[in-house]
């Protein structure tokens, strides 16, 4: 379906960008030029590096927006196959717009079809977050409305209602934290959670398996963007993992034989802030990023980390980064679930011990979760969802939701009074083909 392909020429790149490449988890070590170090170092400007623009994702609501025009000129055998995939329409919109709010604030409303050059269907000024918000939400309710049961899909890549109760969740957290929304949203995030954690998921016991090749689809996940060989590009993966030109000249043969054949372009790679998070019963360590040593003068020395995540597969010769990019999984919802309960002064114990129980296996007991009061445990929390999702494009909006931004991303602290680095700026080239379109307040 155009709306999914779509979607996945976005998480080629644009979806790391966005969603992680200006946080504390990632660096650039410089071993292949810095071509996205002011990303890290928050250096964006609508001019020279203003980052992704929204014209891909526009296109994804243009195609939902057709199908909401036309859908009724086609005629269905089964009227649950038309209902199915409006709902996966609806949501396919709430999440393109959940993007693009989180991105940059105030975008331009599009909910009818562009089918033609009229100027004043082209041409749109930009609407408040709130009303971005609304149209998300009521969108959301609408595809929860119309799926006709609590299943997945064969591979758990088109847009379901567990699927979409947790990206509910997600909408709502982030109004009750950013929008006003308070008590009252975050019961319903945490109604979503719930709802979420009563469909056919589970946690996997070896966390590397959730992000296997030939794992896709597993239980564990509830939304992802199918990539497969002959199908698509590669995904974002690509611009992280070692290749030959920037290996060590004497890796270890362990480092050889985890690395395989070498690719990607290293452009962001784990920083050392992160690494450094990890404790080393953490079984979620050695499944998500490898440090690379050289050895000089007969001492070894730190040359690179790439992640372990998304590594793809090997075939003559060749690495293909085409594992799936998973939108959300149960350790997200659980984590969510708990950051709900704890906004509402609840225990959020035991949707945090069951990601830890799973992280540390034998050793859970040393590291059991116990409630504290409201700022320690959302800290646990946000401390808990780097370790379990870097490199999955949620950490920077993880950071701006709990208002941490500016305390723990290095190249941000002492900025607090610039409020619009909290957003990206809308590049030029957007600009010009939006007239009605004013820039990011602060980018100007």
């Amino acid at each position: 379906m155009g709306m999914y392909d779509q979607l996945r020429g976005f998480a080629e790149l644009g979806l790391l960008l966005v969603g992680e490449a200006r946080s504390e988890s990632v660096q650039s070590d410089g071993l292949v030029g810095d071509t996205h170090e002011r990303y890290h170092r928050n250096l964006l400007d609508a001019y020279s590096l203003p980052g992704p623009g929204w014209t891909t994702l526009y296109k994804v609501i243009n195609t939902c927006n057709l199908i909401f025009e036309h859908i009724e000129n086609v005629q269905f055998v089964n009227e649950s196959t038309k209902s199915n995939l409006l709902a996966q329409a609806y949501a396919m919109r709430a999440y393109s717009y959940f993007i693009m709010v989180r991105t940059w604030g105030e975008v331009p409303l599009r909910i009818l079809p562009t089918e033609n050059a009229d100027p004043a269907m082209i041409y749109l000024p930009k609407s408040s977050e709130q009303e971005v918000f609304s149209l998300i939400k009521s969108d959301i309710e609408t595809a929860l409305g119309l799926f006709t049961d609590n299943s997945f899909p064969d591979g758990r890549h088109l847009w379901s209602k567990p699927a979409v109760n947790a990206l509910k969740a997600d909408v709502y957290l982030w109004t009750a934290k950013r929008l006003g929304g308070g008590e009252n949203d975050a019961t319903q995030a945490l109604a979503a959670a719930t709802e979420a954690r009563q469909s056919d998921v589970q946690l996997l016991s070896d966390y590397s398996d959730i992000f296997k090749y030939a794992n896709k689809g597993n239980k564990e996940v509830l939304m992802a963007i199918r990539f497969f060989q002959d199908e698509a590009s590669n995904n974002y993966f690509n611009q992280m993992y070692m290749p030959s030109f920037a290996l060590a000249g004497n890796p270890s043969q362990e480092s050889r034989e985890i690395i395989g054949t070498p690719g990607g372009n290293l452009i962001l790679s784990p920083s050392a802030i992160l690494r450094g998070q990890f404790e080393a019963d953490d079984q979620r360590r050695d499944a998500t990023f490898h440090e690379l040593y050289t050895t000089v003068d007969g001492t070894e020395k730190f040359h690179a980390s790439f992640p372990l995540k998304g590594k793809g597969f090997e075939e003559g010769g060749v690495r293909y980064f085409l594992d799936d990019v998973i939108l959300y999984r149960l350790s997200d919802v659980l984590l969510m679930a708990a950051e709900a309960k704890n906004l509402l002064n609840q225990d959020p114990s035991e949707e945090i011990n069951s990601v830890r129980e799973r992280a540390f296996g034998e050793h859970f007991d040393e590291y059991k979760f116990v409630t504290g009061s409201q700022a320690e445990n959302d800290e646990a929390i946000l401390k808990e969802r780097l370790l379990e999702l870097c490199f999955e494009a949620k950490r920077w909006w993880d950071l701006v939701r709990f208002d941490k931004a500016f305390e723990l991303v290095p190249s941000l602290q002492g900025k607090e009074s610039q409020r619009h680095l909290l957003y990206f700026p809308i590049p030029t080239s957007v600009l010009n083909l939006e007239p009605l379109v004013t820039q990011v307040d602060g980018y100007e």
